[in-house]
């Protein structure tokens, strides 16, 4: 036994915690931005735009966020970009959270009933114009619960990061467990706060998927 687990052990699995969320954060709006672009490029009328942007999601979609964390970090490292592991795991989450979440809201798009279309067509309005005033506004409608789910596995797959380095809450429990070798003990601790960060947001989707589904937009 390398000793007894104390405070200063559960003070670094806090702020393991908390760069955690701050990783997740930094995906959520990372992701989220170009996940925003994906979703339009796989709506767009240009056939180009669509076929680029699906080829992103199913390349993404494909691949392991663990590959995709090895080559961000260790990759890039042999061509000579050396990154810090912040950011290689950002990056990393960033363009896998891009893909997934593009998809998820390229479906909330598609769900806006199609009378809702011809309406804001109807008006004479542009495909901009429909697309801002009109289609988004009851699309973030629909995609509000699926993307409140999805932040649990944005969540959940931080834990990854911990393979170039960074030190998040599994990384920060490797390290204590690498001093104490109580891994019951540490690892138990580290699934209560994974379940405590994870678990509200998952009540909170279900509760925004049964709002949602009580709310029917009004057909023009």
């Amino acid at each position: 036994m390398g000793g007894d687990l104390n405070i200063n052990h559960l003070l670094f699995l806090a702020h393991g915690a908390l760069w955690t969320v701050g990783l997740s954060a930094i995906a959520l709006v990372g992701g989220g931005t170009f996940g925003f672009l994906v979703a339009l490029g796989r709506v767009s009328s240009s056939r180009a735009v669509r076929l680029l942007a699906a080829s992103y999601v199913q390349l993404i979609q494909g691949t392991p966020l663990l590959v995709i964390m090895f080559l961000s970090f260790f990759g890039l490292a042999a061509i000579g970009f050396n990154i810090s592991p912040l950011l290689a795991a950002g990056a990393s989450m960033t363009i896998f959270v891009a893909a997934y979440l593009g998809e998820i809201w390229r479906g909330c798009i598609e769900a806006v009933p199609k009378q809702q279309w011809e309406a804001a067509e109807g008006l004479a309005l542009s495909r901009g114009q429909r697309m801002i005033k009109v289609i988004l506004p009851q699309a973030i409608r629909i995609a509000t619960p699926p993307t409140v789910g999805f932040m649990v596995q944005i969540i959940k797959n931080t834990s990854l990061a911990s393979v170039v380095g960074f030190v998040e809450l599994t990384r920060s429990g490797q390290i204590i467990n690498n001093s104490l070798f109580e891994p019951f003990i540490i690892y138990s601790i580290i699934a209560v706060v994974y379940f405590s960060l994870c678990y509200p947001l998952s009540r909170l989707s279900r509760r925004l998927e049964r709002t949602a589904l009580q709310k029917k937009p009004a057909l023009a």
